[in-house]
């Protein structure tokens, strides 16, 4: 029996990620190849134009599944309905900006999107922070939705956890999909903390510890960790623009296993709201490893975590904790 359709929301969807993301939907990436969608893309005035060029294109490509395009730069419209919410759009941090400036501007843009999901999505709305500051975007968000629960809003680690991946996989010249359980602890920022210490891969005798395999300490504990923390900043310095279809390619990943389920055996990132656990402070918006079934996300529990790590989630955590003051001080 064919689906109903699904909204999808993407804010910010005539940028380069949003530019990005949407064929993905459209195309079954993001929820599998017999789910319906309908995309809303919203944008603000100044690039209403071009938000429209991309409703052409989506209309042109002709995707069987694509049942409809609400394309528009009215907030309300945008959030009415809609299911899973890609809150792509924020304010972006220009040279010679203070940090508080950055946020004071996303705060407000957050402010009014909150408020129009929380009176307008539907009731079980997902929503996905990828604009940075992604986990501080995603707790501001929180703040001005009260009613959506807190089990509904995420921010993206996957990009990152998808990098720490890729740079296991290159080192040991394996399929990437062979790697797993690589954990991003913490920030979407240059403090988080991408720990191989549960990975695994899968080889011809088994699975083996991705620490026995690399047998570099020095390197999975140094330049594999400034790799993946400064991965964007490398992006931006060869592209001249920061990365788009990566971004885009992770959050159709993050959203997937979150509504369809992570396979066994298998956890991924998700920056989440932090019950306390691993003695990271409650309240903040946390990258943990998580689970997810019959769509609801679960942390992962009982890892044992070493001295050098403990010190890498408190960092984060910290820096976390920071931010989290600067924007409460900008609601003031």
């Amino acid at each position: 029996m064919a689906k109903d359709p699904v909204r999808v929301l993407v804010t910010g969807a005539a940028g380069q990620i949003g530019y990005a993301l949407v064929p993905m939907i459209a195309r079954g990436v993001m929820l599998g190849a017999d789910q319906p969608v309908i995309l809303h893309m919203l944008d603000i005035p100044p690039a209403a134009e071009a938000l429209n060029g991309v409703k052409m294109e989506l209309v042109d490509a002709a995707f069987p599944l694509l049942k409809g395009v609400v394309a528009t730069t009215d907030v309300v419209e945008a959030c009415t309905g809609v299911n899973i919410a890609v809150m792509v759009g924020g304010f972006p941090r220009k040279e010679g900006m203070e940090r508080k400036d950055v946020m004071s501007k996303n705060v407000s843009i957050y402010k009014s999107q909150a408020s129009a999901l929380e009176k307008h999505a539907a009731a079980n709305c997902k929503v996905l922070v990828v604009a940075n500051p992604a986990n501080t975007n995603a707790l501001i968000l929180k703040e001005f939705a009260p009613s959506i629960p807190e089990k509904s809003i995420s921010c993206l680690t996957r990009l990152d956890h998808n990098r720490a991946l890729g740079q296991i996989s290159e080192r040991l010249n394996v399929q990437v999909s062979d790697v797993k359980n690589v954990i991003i602890w913490g920030n979407h920022s240059s403090t988080q903390y991408p720990d191989v210490n549960h990975a695994t891969v899968k080889t011809p005798a088994g699975e083996k510890a991705v620490r026995e395999l690399v047998a570099d300490d020095a390197w999975l504990n140094g330049e594999f960790i400034t790799t993946v923390q400064q991965r964007g900043a490398a992006i931006i310095k060869a592209r001249k623009l920061s990365s788009a279809l990566s971004a885009a390619s992770a959050a159709c990943d993050h959203i997937r296993d979150w509504v369809l389920g992570t396979p066994e055996g298998t956890w991924v990132s998700m920056g989440v709201y932090s019950d306390g656990s691993y003695n990271v402070p409650s309240g903040l918006i946390y990258s943990f490893p998580v689970t997810c079934q019959n769509g609801e996300w679960k942390i992962v529990q009982g890892l044992s975590i070493d001295e050098f790590s403990r010190k890498k989630l408190d960092l984060t955590a910290e820096e976390l904790s920071e931010e989290k003051a600067l924007a409460y001080s900008c609601l003031s």
